[in-house]
């Protein structure tokens, strides 16, 4: 979305642009998840919810994601995917149509899962029985309201189809600017290659996410991001860490947002003549205060046409980026300063380039995973979906279009600037063509401040959700001491971000140690190993047993590590190597990790830059 960074990160727990379920997060409401608001939303940080009750089985889960996938094969959605995407095109919410249903086709017994009209009085919230067999039951029907209301209520608020879900998967991950920098440090054939090669990968992760998601998503247990995904295979512990890493991702993204403006800021202030000047670190605090206040912000309702302008600005700062750098030199300045790159004749590769190391080599290779960093927003889309089971085709469609621009992004702008190419790339114009420069880094800035009032607004959200409320059971934020503990916090969220921001000035580095720490395991490591979760569960169901929906209660004949390996040998081959291609995700991860501290290491010796400097990574 803000120059290194694109919104994709973001969809773990809720697209703006999808609605309003992202002002619920941390607060009593956090449930909701775009169900009616005539319907109170469950206690998602309770012991006995659908959300987190452990009691609840495979089987029940797996259950009624069938019966809402059978459902689902009927519900026309005939002229609503390019109404969609014009939509989402201007910010514009979704209208809230119920499905539209071919009754002759339906079957009966599918029919009664929830599209019988029921005239029923909503249950009160002190556990009235509500009629439902279920209702008050250990699955967690005690929310107030009949079974067939929660279900039709759910169904009525899933309205994105997959023409709608390739422009949102489009528009969140497109953020090439750092691709130049990525290929420089591998050449044309190597990063063409791994660019490939990872994006043949990360649609092999993002379609384990879809296979598990269709399997355990239903109108009456409804999934809503990656957590819910990790608690209903893994248990709530698992929960916890994607929770807590994605906290931390968010904070990341902060770090680099600060970093990125603050070099657009400073290489604005040189002016034509570049006389100009402005302390490195003074224009981070500058960026730093404007987050403060936008951070207080803690309702964004009616804000998602913020993310729209956003992603469309940054569309013109590729095109512009493109042209430029076929008109002028490359930033020599800025490539000294940041790299230790010496002037001199532009060199292009056609393998990898010589005089570089391994860990550059690596950290090149991690800004080319943080380019498919988009796996943490699969299942918050699918979750809005009439039509879950069809979003591999918005899916495959938005891969190709991506792959494609990243690729014509990078070789172009490399193919000008070569070794000197510079992250972000609309900061590797020159000064010479300061018009043009400062466009990109204004424009950017913008980009940069909607970016802001989100991934601030949104990180301390889940931080609070995840950490405070879960682990320190602190207050709702709606509560008067939750809105107390939000202006306190906000302040000190940024300020740590600034802290690191300014500690280490050299965002390629950290967007390598970003795309190794987090991105990593949300695109390729936690995909396959939750896939050999899910089927090891699912194959180790027996003939002989059985799961009565009408009392929640599953028949199993075994329990434990013996059920597991029964599972697990029914797909050995498919499941070892999915176990095979987590780990050694996992050791990429750590090889990345290494490479970018290493590399933030060599750079403080090699370059001028210093932390807390004055001096500009940007030239």
């Amino acid at each position: 979305m803000a120059g290194v960074v694109s919104g994709a990160n973001l969809g773990a727990v809720a697209d703006p642009r999808l609605g309003d379920e992202v002002d619920y997060i941390g607060t009593t409401d956090e449930g909701r998840g775009g169900i009616s608001h005539e319907i109170g939303a469950p206690d998602t940080h309770g012991h006995n919810t659908i959300y987190l009750d452990s009691s609840i089985t495979f089987e029940n889960y797996h259950y009624w994601a069938q019966r809402s996938r059978e459902f689902e094969k009927h519900i026309q959605t005939d002229n609503v995917g390019l109404q969609g995407i014009g939509n989402m095109l201007i910010g514009r919410k979704p209208k809230v149509n119920p499905p539209k249903l071919e009754a002759a086709k339906v079957p009966a017994d599918v029919a009664s899962e929830g599209v019988v009209e029921s005239n029923e009085k909503k249950a009160i919230s002190n556990g009235e029985n509500s009629g439902d067999s279920t209702s008050g039951s250990k699955d967690g029907w005690s929310h107030g309201v009949t079974e067939s209301e929660w279900e039709m209520a759910q169904r009525a608020t899933r309205t994105a189809t997959w023409g709608s879900i390739f422009y949102l998967i489009t528009t969140d991950i497109l953020g090439p600017f750092n691709v130049p920098w990525a290929i420089s440090q591998m050449g044309y054939g190597p990063g063409a290659a791994l660019y490939t090669v990872f994006g043949i990968l990360a649609y092999y992760s993002g379609m384990q996410l879809w296979k598990i998601f269709i399997g355990l998503d239903s109108t009456r247990y409804p999934m809503r991001n990656y957590g819910d995904v990790a608690f209903r295979i893994y248990g709530n512990w698992a929960r916890v860490g994607v929770n807590f890493l994605q906290s931390f991702q968010f904070f990341l993204n902060v770090v680099l947002i600060i970093e990125s403006s603050g070099q657009g800021l400073a290489q604005m202030a040189q002016g034509p003549s570049g006389n100009g000047f402005l302390c490195f670190i003074v224009a981070e605090v500058v960026f730093m205060l404007l987050g403060f206040i936008l951070g207080q912000i803690r309702t964004l309702q009616r804000l998602s046409w913020l993310a729209n302008i956003a992603i469309w600005l940054n569309v013109v700062v590729i095109i512009m980026t493109m042209v430029v750098v076929h008109q002028y030199p490359p930033n020599y300045a800025a490539s000294l300063a940041a790299y230790n790159t010496p002037q001199g004749p532009i060199i292009k590769t056609a393998n990898w380039p010589p005089g570089l190391t391994l860990f550059d080599r690596v950290n090149g290779l991690m800004n080319c995973v943080f380019a498919y960093g988009g796996a943490t927003l699969f299942n918050e889309l699918m979750a809005e979906m009439r039509r879950p089971y069809d979003f591999w085709k918005g899916f495959i469609y938005a891969e190709i279009f991506i792959y494609s621009v990243y690729l014509i992004m990078g070789m172009v702008v490399y193919s000008a600037q070569g070794q000197f190419a510079f992250n972000p790339a609309y900061q590797g114009i020159p000064n010479g063509a300061y018009r043009f420069q400062t466009l990109g880094n204004a424009v950017s800035f913008i980009s940069a401040l909607i970016a802001a009032l989100l991934y601030g607004n949104i990180g301390i959200k889940v931080f609070y959700s995840a950490v405070c409320r879960d682990v320190f059971k602190m207050p709702p934020l709606d509560h008067k001491r939750g809105k107390l503990l939000w202006v306190a916090i906000v302040p000190i969220y940024w300020a740590l971000a600034w802290i690191l921001a300014a500690a280490i000035p050299q965002i390629s580095n950290l967007t390598s140690f970003v795309g190794a720490a987090c991105i990593l395991q949300f695109s390729y490591t936690f995909p396959p190993i939750l896939l050999v979760g899910y089927n090891c569960q699912k194959d180790a169901i027996l003939p002989e047993e059985e799961f009565d929906p009408r009392t929640g209660v599953t028949t199993r004949v075994d329990s434990g590590w013996k059920r597991w390996m029964r599972g697990y040998k029914k797909k050995f081959a498919i499941n070892t190597f999915d176990v095979l291609y987590s780990l050694a995700a996992l050791a990429t991860a750590g090889l990345g990790l290494y490479a970018s501290g290493t590399g933030m290491h060599e750079t403080f010796k090699a370059t001028q830059l210093t932390p807390f400097t004055c001096k500009n990574p940007a030239g």
